[in-house]
């Protein structure tokens, strides 16, 4: 075989090879988008420009001259060309694809439910409210159960819920000295405080907040969410508790909160205080901390008296204006009422709210009755720890605790009954008290009205038992 027959066939070899590997390369295109042949040819003589049979002779004349003076350079110019056509057609490919697919996108979506979807999910995330209520009548508030996770962010759920949160202005009325001696009398802002809108029926709708807030008024204002400020009326109230519930027209009001269960709070839950601290000039400010504690027992003394309240400590910061506000969890759902909080100097984050399953029966029957109807005894008391020892010196050594009767109406359950005056009650039923606070605990959380209560009193020194009728 000559050298001019040894390179014909290099040559046909090199063609076979190179058009195999640009078929390769092509293999990946849809269908539709093979490649033309003028892009082999082009490949495959590189520095020479395409030829016709009628130069096929002249060319075959050159190819000798052609290898022994560049045949490395033929070799490596159609590597580098084959790369180059590579990478032009990647880029090429993923340039094409990302236009399909957004000609498919804008296409289809229109012609979807894609976007309405998208929409639903998205007022769906809207947790912890309830938009407009249109029931004729009132209805029981009940907690709702509460998950251990919130698929929402807490900004949704902070700004759907701040819609539920209004200031409350407290004025009461003041007698003013004018000139020669005249007097005047009118409404002064006393003291402002925060609520939360959870009914709404007909033309009214229902604000529960704190009864320190409002006592004493003579006239309520409330401050809506835009801005807008309404009167409103007072429902009930129950200072043992420190609840009240309020109404206003409902034309104003755009949505409510939901009550969670708080039973199933644990120290260390996430939870958030909105309100108006300081006034309104702050309002709907949010707090953020946790649950340091459940079923703290806060003494408070109140208009009816003193109380053991029942509460949920949280190191959330509360501040004054903050009475009346929401304690909520990451869904938004209301389990507490911001009550109070100790503020001593040097201590930090000891605030407390009345847990809403504490208050929702309260709420309940403060809309339904107007007030809490609870066992009435009619007897004054004192703790016998705060009476002059003089009146108790002739107990027993042993007795050190329990609740002396200062006085007793007449006509009263314990008139009736047969108590009187300076008996020392130590126990109710058989449980031990020690002061009046657990009396009253006693009488408004174990017994009800009509209940017979067995009372043990020491009356001259001696023990003796007392059976009273409650009443209302």
């Amino acid at each position: 075989m000559n050298y001019k027959d040894e390179f014909e066939k290099e040559n046909e070899k090199n063609l076979q090879n190179t058009s195999d590997e640009i078929s390769d390369v092509y293999d990946n295109k849809p269908e539709g988008k093979e490649p033309e042949t003028q892009y082999v040819e082009e490949t495959v003589l590189t520095d020479n420009e395409p030829v016709g049979r009628s130069e096929e002779l002249e060319a075959e004349k050159n190819k000798e001259e052609i290898v022994n003076e560049q045949p490395t350079k033929r070799v490596e110019f159609k590597n580098n060309t084959k790369k180059k056509r590579r990478k032009v057609k990647g880029f090429a490919s993923m340039v094409a694809a990302g236009m399909v697919g957004s000609v498919l996108t804008l296409t289809v979506l229109p012609y979807t439910n894609y976007l309405d979807n998208f929409q639903q999910a998205d007022e769906k995330q809207t947790l912890g409210i309830t938009q407009q209520n249109a029931n004729s009548e009132v209805n029981t508030v009940t907690a709702q159960p509460t998950s251990e996770k919130s698929s929402s962010s807490i900004a949704d759920t902070v700004e759907q819920l701040s819609k539920t949160i209004v200031g409350i202005v407290n004025y009461q009325q003041r007698q003013s000295q004018g000139f020669y001696g005249s007097s005047s009398s009118q409404n002064v802002e006393s003291g402002t405080g925060s609520g939360v809108i959870f009914q709404k029926n007909n033309d009214t709708a229902y604000i529960v907040t704190n009864n320190h807030v409002v006592e004493g008024a003579t006239k309520l204002e409330v401050s809506l969410y835009n801005g807008e400020k309404v009167s409103a009326e007072i429902v009930g109230t129950d200072a043992l508790t420190d609840l009240a519930v309020l109404k206003i027209d409902s034309k104003h009001v755009e949505a409510i909160a939901q009550f969670g269960d708080s039973s199933t709070l644990r120290p260390g839950d996430q939870v958030y205080a909105i309100g108006n601290p300081l006034g309104l000039d702050f309002a709907r400010t949010v707090t953020e901390g946790i649950v340091s504690a459940i079923n703290r027992s806060i003494a408070v003394s109140t208009s009816a008296g003193n109380w053991e309240t029942n509460v949920i400590q949280t190191d959330a910061a509360i501040n004054p204006g903050n009475s009346g506000g929401a304690l909520i969890n990451p869904e938004g759902l209301v389990i507490g009422i911001n009550s109070l909080k100790i503020s001593e100097s040097g201590v930090e984050g000891l605030g407390f709210a009345i847990p809403s399953n504490d208050l929702l029966p309260i709420v309940n029957e403060l809309i339904e009755n107007g007030k809490v109807e609870r066992p009435y005894l009619g007897v004054g008391l004192a703790d016998l720890t705060e009476v002059p020892q003089l009146y108790w010196e002739n107990l027993p050594e042993n007795v050190k605790e329990g609740v002396m009767i200062t006085a007793v109406e007449p006509n009263s359950a314990a008139a009736n009954g047969g108590l009187e005056a300076q008996d020392v009650i130590v126990t109710m039923n058989g449980t031990k008290i020690a002061n009046s606070s657990e009396l009253r605990k006693f009488l408004y959380s174990d017994v009800n009205i009509g209940d017979e209560v067995k009372f043990e009193v020491y009356r001259d020194g001696k023990l003796i038992t007392v059976n009273v009728k409650l009443a209302k």
